[in-house]
């Protein structure tokens, strides 16, 4: 019985700690790279840019993930998975601090190594969910994915501001993003002295399982991260551009995307809370699936009404990111497992969510208008209406 007992009280401490270790992650998984679009004018006029360098910047980290994420499953084997989050962060917080260093190219080079250092930990946390919280897995994604969001609106809301009230400007308004990883690097310093390196790269070794990359499934749910992906990125880029078309004024434009980031993070916990209830992931991802299509043809229809489908575009959007990142440790067997599909899904994912707000801007340009980029959309969202039935079914890779 004290044997149970104490079993029992070591499992809820291991939970306790990496939960808290979650939530710190995540709260580094977006705000160092989305707050440079509020400051992209002042970068690019300090530094004498052109509009395409300035939008290299931005696209940069998206290429990161895209390269980098398949190199995070034997990042995490050979250091073992404590240490390479941590290491993550290590990386994470020097990129962010090289960006904001008066140097020619330091900018550059900063932004390429917080974009590998994210990309490790968006591969990698999943694969701690399902190692740490294997009966908690939607509740704790949607929570997570909840606060990466809404840390990502605030800092986006603040770059400014701070940048206007430091003699430093741009610079220190973007380097202080820094202090969150090195504050989760200090409280999860003793989480990391704990693992040992020897007995993580020993612990059910990675070629036990079979490569997502050789499955259907595997396939199936990769293909569904990445026009979940898309969608949200090319609604975030263009939605204010087809919006001032429509006569909407920039500073109410703002604040649509405001309120569709905020709503996102509502979907995510919303998500995350009704998951774990269901069967499979089959209803519930058809049906955001199917939100996303009726915010694009909603859009190419009736653009007058922007707002109503931006927010159907915010609930859909907000669950499948859940969904998604989910099936990452439901559809494998171990967390090594979670970790290799969590690489593939992203970098593919990443890829596809890089190049579709390039494609909607060509399509939109070579017709003259919204309607054929926005159909076009939504035929990719039907797609991903199917790879939310068949990723969804209850099974793993094997």
């Amino acid at each position: 019985m004290l044997v149970a007992e104490d079993a029992r009280t070591a499992r809820t401490t291991r939970f306790g700690y990496a939960f808290i270790g979650i939530l710190l992650i995540a709260v580094n998984l977006r705000v160092a790279f989305v707050s440079v679009g509020p400051l992209l004018i002042a970068i690019s006029t300090d530094l004498g840019w052109s509009s395409s360098a300035a939008g290299l910047l931005t696209g940069l980290p998206l290429i990161a993930f895209a390269v980098f994420s398949p190199a995070a499953p034997g990042f995490a084997r050979r250091l073992g998975l404590n240490r390479a989050l941590w290491g993550s962060l290590l990386l994470l917080a020097a990129g962010i601090l090289a960006r904001s260093v008066p140097v020619d190219g330091a900018i550059w080079g900063g932004t390429a190594l917080l974009g590998v250092g994210v990309a490790f930990l968006n591969v990698l946390l999943p694969a701690l969910v399902k190692r740490d919280c294997p009966d908690r897995i939607s509740q704790v994604t949607g929570l997570y994915t909840a606060v990466q969001g809404a840390v990502a609106a605030m800092g986006a809301a603040v770059v400014v501001p701070v940048a206007h009230a430091t003699a430093s400007g741009w610079r220190l308004s973007l380097g202080v993003w820094a202090g969150l990883a090195l504050i989760a690097m200090a409280v999860l310093a003793p989480w990391v002295r704990r693992e040992s390196t020897a007995s993580a790269s020993a612990e059910d070794p990675a070629g036990r399982y079979r490569s997502p990359w050789k499955s259907a499934l595997g396939w199936q749910v990769t293909v569904f991260m990445g026009l979940q992906s898309m969608g949200f990125f090319v609604l975030m880029t263009w939605l204010p551009s087809i919006e001032n078309d429509q006569g909407v004024p920039q500073a109410v434009s703002g604040i649509h995307t405001s309120v569709f980031l905020f709503v996102g993070v509502l979907a995510s916990l919303g998500a995350g809370a009704l998951l774990h209830r269901c069967a499979d992931q089959r209803l519930m991802a058809l049906t955001a699936s199917l939100l996303a299509v009726s915010a694009y043809l909603g859009l190419a229809v009736a653009p007058q009404l922007s707002l109503l489908w931006s927010l159907i575009g915010a609930l859909g959007g907000g669950t499948t990111l859940v969904i998604a990142l989910s099936l990452f440790s439901l559809r494998t067997d171990h967390h090594d497992q979670a970790a290799a599909l969590s690489g593939m899904a992203q970098s593919v994912g990443y890829a596809v969510a890089a190049a579709g707000p390039v494609a909607f801007g060509a399509l939109h340009d070579w017709t003259e208008g919204w309607t054929a980029p926005l159909l076009a959309t939504a035929v990719l969202m039907l797609v991903q209406c199917v790879m939310a039935v068949l990723a969804g079914r209850s099974r793993v890779i094997g």
